[in-house]
């Protein structure tokens, strides 16, 4: 049956068309319950489409709306909820309003087990409706699920399926049409499933202040401004009263955050939100609208460290020291746009778990940005020693803390598996098993390169290619050759895994690499971008195997002139996978003069020369401390610490991957300059070194920041006698005044922004790892159609690559935390138990506290100051005196700290970093040789264990 449906729709170059719409009606679209015989013999062919059982286990089936599916999603993610039908109309409603809660709801559906059917009944000839006159979107959606309910009941006599609405109007419109319909709570309740209950995302009037006891209210209670309805503040935004942004809680205090704003010549603007009033029950990462405070009231960011909520009062009510400086423009918050949906790891606090028959217990995110969150739980006695999953439904303007629910558990506090999985969910990193329409994407096994092939690639396998990596790695992505010419010159070729053999553009296994972003690495595993069938054996360049391969192939004289650059696909044949520390081994045993040594000398050659000449453009040398665990081989826990050695190999590899990445940007480029994905290191602000330039002229030191050339000079002639760290620290400490680099799409800003600071190249983006980083996939489809052996992607152009880029963008910066999260885990595992004293080197000073770089173990930590020690902040020269320890520290001072784990009942263990106390200055710890911080370059690009690199 067709229906057809004529309507005018104006253009926004306003012009007005008409539309012709034909929309199809069937009669043979199953139920899909295996209760019913006339949809089974309709359906003979495809039973597998029949997901409602037949002896459901609440007795019979549920059928939600979409606001359900909205909000509810963590009680439907439980394995104890079955037998639901989703409506076409519901799915459709959830993708339009929420992608995260859609794609959540998409992985419940393709579980077979979880009996969630998809009705098609919008073409059904039974259950579709026509939008009445004056009948609203929504208001037509809502009937249109109530038909398709009431459409279940009359075809499945055997069987109640009742429909699930927290809206009072379904609600009474529902029973008006003699629907059986129940509300959530009302559901949940009638299972008599307690852990279900507490799952149930409670609406604004069950969050109730009066049901609390004395101490609870007395705790909890608080008074917040009031938020502007959504009108108000559409209104105020038209006027200009009121701007909009991405509010960011501060991670060193809870009593301020700042909100980033566009203004009007498109730049980028932070707004200082200070004070738990301003804030005005604004979190991490929720879209708010803000009201400049008058100039008289703007503040200075605070100088104290306050992670741990204990009061909540106004920071510049708190602060005993004078401000110096200048103040910042200022802010409130008068109203929240769209609150984030994320889940947060963390623990109840167990002072705030009473008797067993509590209702309410509080729960504290290990992110520290986000508020402590008032839980109603009747499990609380039960999982305080848990590490749980919990999310935020609301904050009222009477409580001092936003209102939400359990979700699950993950396991002990402090357990490994348990604070693994914990970070992993903070970070947003997603480490699901790959799903069957992903694995249903890769090549039937065996699989061996097609004859085919050869029709288009280079053959190299003839070629002496070898692989360089870190001791371990399986997912070799890039390989080398190089030979000597009969004119004297070289060849040189890189090699990297043509992954995008395998990756076709739009199906399931490149959607879910896009989604991934990259492979995040841990201190105790890998999370892949790509199934490991791909990851670790068909596209990794092994060694002895016949492999495919996107090449990039130069002329080069001796000096490191290019003389020519091509590109191609290859099959390559590696004669070798060598690590660092074995390919190092070969060029410095002067024993050796085979061709692998003799190559090894070579690509050696030619890549000092290149970091020579990069140097001189200005390409920055900065410091990290990048550490590696030694396991026990029996529970692979950590048995020591040591810092990552860097060899003249590693640079080898690097300026060569550097090399290619530049030469791809280029043509790639040139080829699509509206849509080519680029990477750019965006020149620091003016005023991002103010603080550090007046720090390091107290010791006569001047850093000139116009130019990356003129501050890689300036860091390079930078000496503090009697300091051997002094340099690293610098450089560290260089590093994070600068902002990380971007992907980006050409078409959406001017050529001169394209430049990359850090490496000093007008051009860049990355080509070397498609093996774990998407962006590479990116890049490999745009050069193929740029050297003409494949068409671009249609959906490619500049507004696409940026979204594509805005989303890789996010997840290597998650990646990173993750990476960190994990260090620190396995630093509190190794610490456990022990007490060590040990040097540290300061960082930076706050009101009460100061950062440390522990270098014999790579670790930053924070130390808090115990007030009992009067230590004075001195804001303007940034130092912490206390007369009465006769000590001054100051940042690049040498203090003794302690270091030991504080093991806490109901919460998990953490590093405790302590000041040690002596008659001394803290100045008179700086040794004279104590050199074991490894000077590790920014434009690190090769190392397969590191996400953190910023190039």
């Amino acid at each position: 049956m067709r229906l057809q449906k004529q309507f005018v729709r104006k253009t926004k170059s306003g012009k007005v068309l008409s539309v012709n719409r034909e929309h199809y009606l069937r009669d043979d679209i199953s139920c899909g319950s295996l209760l019913c015989q006339n949809c089974l013999i309709l359906q003979s062919n495809n039973n597998n489409s029949f997901k409602l059982c037949q002896t459901p286990n609440f007795g019979f089936y549920v059928l939600p709306d979409t606001n359900v599916i909205l909000h509810q999603i963590d009680l439907l993610e439980n394995i104890k909820i079955s037998n639901v039908i989703i409506c076409q109309t519901v799915l459709e409603e959830s993708r339009h309003r929420s992608k995260l809660i859609y794609e959540r709801l998409r992985k419940i559906i393709a579980n077979n087990e979880r009996q969630f059917f998809v009705f098609s009944n919008e073409h059904h000839k039974d259950t579709f409706i026509e939008r009445e006159p004056n009948e609203s979107p929504n208001d037509r959606n809502d009937r249109a699920i109530r038909v398709a309910a009431r459409w279940y009941n009359t075809h499945l006599e055997n069987i109640k399926t009742i429909f699930l609405t927290n809206d009072i109007q379904s609600l009474q419109l529902a029973k008006k049409e003699n629907l059986e319909a129940q509300t959530i709570r009302q559901f949940v309740e009638s299972l008599n499933d307690p852990t279900l209950s507490d799952l149930i995302v409670g609406a604004r009037d069950e969050f109730n202040l009066d049901s609390l006891t004395n101490e609870q209210l007395e705790n909890f209670a608080f008074n917040f401004d009031p938020h502007l309805t959504e009108s108000e503040i559409k209104l105020k935004l038209q006027k200009g009263e009121a701007m909009q942004g991405v509010f960011h809680s501060s991670r060193e205090t809870y009593l301020e955050g700042y909100v980033i704003v566009s203004t009007s010549d498109d730049t980028k603007k932070d707004i200082l939100i200070k004070g738990i009033k301003n804030m005005n029950r604004a979190i991490e990462g929720n879209i708010v609208a803000i009201e400049m405070l008058p100039e008289s009231d703007w503040s200075y960011p605070t100088t104290k460290f306050a992670t741990v909520q204990k009061e909540l009062v106004d920071e510049e009510n708190s602060s005993k020291i004078t401000e110096k400086g200048k103040k910042i423009p200022s802010a409130k918050v008068i109203g929240i746009i769209r609150r984030s949906s994320k889940q947060y790891c963390g623990c109840f606090e167990a002072s705030s778990v009473g008797s067993s028959n509590s209702v309410y217990a509080l729960f504290i995110s290990t992110d520290k940005r986000i508020p402590k969150v008032i839980v109603k739980t009747c499990q609380a006695q039960q999982l305080l020693s848990k590490r749980i999953v919990a999310m935020i439904d609301g904050w009222e303007k009477n409580s001092k803390y936003p209102y939400g629910h359990y979700v699950k558990q993950l396991g002990e506090l402090g357990d490994k598996e348990a604070e693994t999985e914990s970070l992993l969910i903070q970070f947003d990193v997603a480490h699901e098993p790959f799903s069957k329409a992903v694995l249903a994407c890769l090549p039937s096994a065996p699989w061996s390169i097609p004859e085919s092939e050869l029709n288009y690639r280079e053959d190299l396998r003839s070629i002496s290619v070898f692989s360089i990596d870190p001791p371990g790695c399986v997912d070799i992505d890039d390989a080398l050759h190089i030979y000597q010419l009969p004119n004297g010159n070289f060849q040189v070729g890189v090699h990297i895994a043509d992954v995008t053999h395998f990756i076709k553009d739009g199906t399931p296994i490149d959607t879910e690499a896009s989604q991934r972003g990259n492979t995040v690495y841990l201190v105790d595993r890998r999370i892949d971008m790509l199934p490991k069938r791909l990851g670790e054996d068909l596209c990794s360049l092994h060694e002895k195997v016949d492999r495919l391969a996107f090449s990039v192939i130069w002329e080069i004289k001796s000096n490191a002139e290019i003389v020519s650059t091509r590109f191609c696909k290859s099959i390559i044949n590696s004669r070798a996978a060598m690590t660092y520390a074995e390919a190092q081994a070969i060029v410095d045993d002067i024993q050796r003069n085979d061709d692998t040594a003799k190559q090894l000398r070579w690509l050696n050659s030619l890549a000092k020369i290149l970091k020579e000449e990069r140097a001189e453009k200005g390409a920055l040398t900065l410091s990290s401390m990048e550490v590696k665990f030694i396991k026990s081989p029996e529970a692979q826990d950590p048995v020591d610490i040591e810092l990552y050695q860097t060899k003249e190999t590693n640079s080898l590899v690097e300026e060569f991957m550097l090399l290619a990445n530049v030469a791809v940007a280029q043509r790639i480029f040139e080829h699509n300059p509206s849509c080519a994905i680029l990477r750019r290191h965006p020149v620091p602000n003016k005023h991002a070194f103010d603080s550090l330039k007046k720090i390091v002229e107290k010791f006569g030191i001047k850093l000139d920041t116009t130019t990356s050339k003129l501050l890689s000079d300036s860091l390079n002639s930078a000496k503090l006698p009697g300091h051997k760290l002094f340099d690293n620290l610098l450089r560290i400490l260089t590093t994070r005044c600068m902002t990380q680099a971007v992907y980006f799409s050409s078409g959406t800003l001017p050529k001169s922004d394209f430049f990359h600071y850090g490496l000093a190249a007008p051009i860049y983006t990355h080509f070397t790892s498609p093996i774990r980083r998407y962006a590479d996939i990116i890049v490999h489809r745009l050069l193929a159609a740029s050297i003409g052996i494949a068409s671009l992607p249609t959906e490619f152009n500049k507004t696409s690559i940026q979204k594509i880029s805005e989303v890789i963008n996010k997840r290597h910066y998650m990646a990173q935390l993750a990476s960190r999260s994990s260090v620190e885990l396995h630093t509190v595992i190794f610490f456990q138990g022990k007490t060590v004293q040990d040097k540290g080197y300061v960082t930076r000073v706050l009101e009460n506290a100061f950062n440390v770089i522990i270098p014999r173990y790579g670790l930053e930590s924070t130390v808090i100051i115990n007030p009992d020690d009067q230590f004075i902040f001195d804001a303007d020269e940034q130092k912490l005196e206390s007369k009465k320890l006769n000590v001054v520290i100051e940042i690049f001072d040498c203090v003794k700290i302690q270091i030991s784990v504080e093991n806490t009942p109901a919460s998990a263990p953490k590093l405790l970093v302590q000041f040690i106390k002596t008659s001394k200055s803290a100045r008179s710890y700086i040794p004279k040789n104590h050199d074991n911080i490894v000077n590790q370059s920014n434009n690190n690009n090769n190392n397969n264990n590191n996400n953190n690199n910023n190039n």
